[in-house]
């Protein structure tokens, strides 16, 4: 199948490192970022479930689940973040996905739909390196995808949740390079007459379909 932003996100039951997960169920009322990784053992994604594990605070005070994904058992991943504790100083806190029958990564269009489980490599599981934001709703908001030699920048993805949340909550748009506490902009959508409301201390016209205001709290 193929999975696009707006689309439920793909339900599924696995095995994680903490426990046996319903996904859907698992994520509850909470934002959630599922992170893929092509194998166990490798050195970029090592970097990255490290980084991860350091930015999980400011996920939780987003409301925000993470969990991770890889192309191997849990028993393999148990051994892994040994590895990933001792080179990156920061011990896994979050649940990681054992997805050896690339069940999980079928049902995200992570990967062809023919390939099957068994020995495989990383070079097999290229295309598994994707980050999909996800909302309360269970809907696709946000989908990146990386190789395999460019480790991830999950400051970015911070910077996109937090876009994200504010458009959620407030039905606004956020420019280029944009970061929290600069202005954001009002969708072409909102009336300036519905915008005089919504902001009775005023906004900005750049042009007619460009209009900027601080933003909301």
């Amino acid at each position: 199948m193929t999975v696009r932003i707006g689309d439920e996100a793909p339900d599924f039951t696995a095995e994680t490192t903490e426990g046996t997960i319903r996904f859907h169920e698992w994520i509850g009322d909470k934002w959630a970022v599922l992170f893929s990784h092509p194998k166990d053992f490798t050195p970029v994604c090592t970097t990255e479930l490290g980084y991860m594990a350091k930015l999980k605070p400011e996920f939780d005070k987003r409301n925000t689940r993470i969990i991770g994904l890889s192309i191997d058992p849990v028993s393999d991943h148990n051994k892994w973040v040994n590895d990933i504790k001792e080179t990156q100083g920061t011990a896994v806190n979050y649940p990681m996905i054992g997805d050896a029958d690339l069940v999980v990564a079928k049902l995200y269009d992570m990967i062809h739909p023919n390939a099957s489980g068994g020995k495989r490599t990383a070079a097999d599981n290229a295309t598994i390196r994707s980050v999909f934001i996800i909302g309360p709703d269970k809907k696709v908001k946000a989908m990146l995808i990386y190789p395999m030699s460019a480790g991830r920048n999950f400051d970015e993805v911070l910077r996109l949740l937090d876009s994200l949340q504010l458009n959620a909550k407030h039905a606004v748009a956020t420019p280029v390079n944009w970061k929290p506490g600069q202005d954001v902009i009002i969708p072409t959508s909102v009336s300036d007459e519905e915008a005089k409301k919504k902001y009775p201390q005023g906004f900005k016209t750049h042009k007619p379909y460009l209009r900027t205001v601080a933003q909301p709290k």
